[in-house]
């Protein structure tokens, strides 16, 4: 069964839109050469996902393995946080099934209860303690 696979990159020193200007037809050129069915671009608020279909893993390792891809992921605009690469449909791809609302706090929301007075503990009328009981103590 085929699997999708993707490639997100974050805006970083550059935008994301410009790193996948620079290496999407190297990359789409690698998918293909690897046997990819199928593969698209999308591009989001905090940068661009390169989605890739591969009929098995092994196709997938082929295709990671290219050096091309190998350099374009190492080149992209933030080298530290700026890469997620993970089995599945990325981005805004989201759940299968809608979200569902949820209720809202209103009228009908218990109330927490109002703060007491904090307990107060009084240090200056509490006797010093006798050296001689304290040594026997110890």
């Amino acid at each position: 069964m085929a699997e999708w696979w993707s490639i997100e990159v974050f805006h970083g020193e550059q935008a994301a839109g410009r790193w996948r200007d620079t290496y999407a037809s190297r990359l789409i050129e690698s998918a293909v050469t690897a046997r990819a069915t199928s593969w698209e671009w999308h591009e989001h608020q905090f940068g661009v996902v390169f989605e890739v279909e591969f009929a098995t893993e092994a196709d997938w390792a082929a295709f990671r393995a290219i050096p091309t891809v190998q350099a374009a992921l190492d080149a992209v605009p933030d080298p530290v946080n700026g890469l997620l690469v993970y089995r599945g449909r990325g981005g805004g791809a989201g759940t299968g099934s809608p979200r569902h609302p949820r209720p809202a706090a209103g009228a009908g929301a218990m109330s927490l209860p109002e703060p007491g007075a904090e307990p107060r503990l009084d240090l200056t009328a509490a006797e010093p303690l006798d050296p001689v009981q304290v040594a026997s103590a110890i």
